[in-house]
């Protein structure tokens, strides 16, 4: 059970309700995450506002959804995992890929050199080094690339976070964290 309200059709505000409709219309469902973060409408907008310009910026899906099945992963959000395995599923990575993300790596080199710096960027609180960088540029990245890789980092930290801290009930296939 979550241990933030989970706001719901029934209880939704019409602002609440308003923001419910859109993230349908886009998604077809609207995840029990989402209905935490209504608690707050202007929360919740100014999230869907960040997700969709990060998610029109130069970083394909997969590679968005790499870095968000190592982050989960590494912060141990089991919501976060699960739909991630799905929406990356989805997206057309397989289970040795998901696997891969989720050792903090990637079976497409390029890939793994994004999900090797937004671990890094996590676990150092984005104190990363200039060979981090580096090796980032030298495998194809521009700074735009990294800026929306850090990007996404945060994106997923604020994610897992909110995850963690409400215990929401998982309403994707479960994936158990290792």
């Amino acid at each position: 059970m979550s241990r933030i309200n989970v706001v719901t059709p029934e209880t939704a505000t019409a602002e609440q309700q308003t923001l419910f409709d859109a993230i349908h219309a886009q998604l077809g469902i609207v995840p029990n995450f989402l209905k935490v973060f209504a608690n707050s409408p202007v929360a919740l907008s100014s999230f869907l506002g960040l997700h969709g310009i990060a998610n029109g910026g130069s970083l394909d899906l997969q590679t968005r959804e790499r870095i968000a099945l190592a982050l989960a992963q590494q912060n141990a959000c089991e919501y976060c995992l699960s739909a991630h395995a799905a929406i990356g599923s989805k997206a057309g990575l397989n289970d040795d890929e998901i696997a891969a993300n989720r050792a903090g790596t990637s079976q497409d080199a390029k890939a793994a050199i994004a999900v090797k710096l937004a671990r890094s960027l996590a676990e150092h609180n984005g104190d990363i080094t200039t060979a981090e960088l580096i090796e980032a540029r030298n495998a194809g990245f521009s700074d735009a690339d990294i800026v929306e890789i850090i990007t996404h980092v945060g994106m997923n930290i604020l994610t897992n976070i909110l995850g963690k801290a409400s215990r929401i009930e998982i309403d994707f296939p479960k994936v158990t964290l290792v």
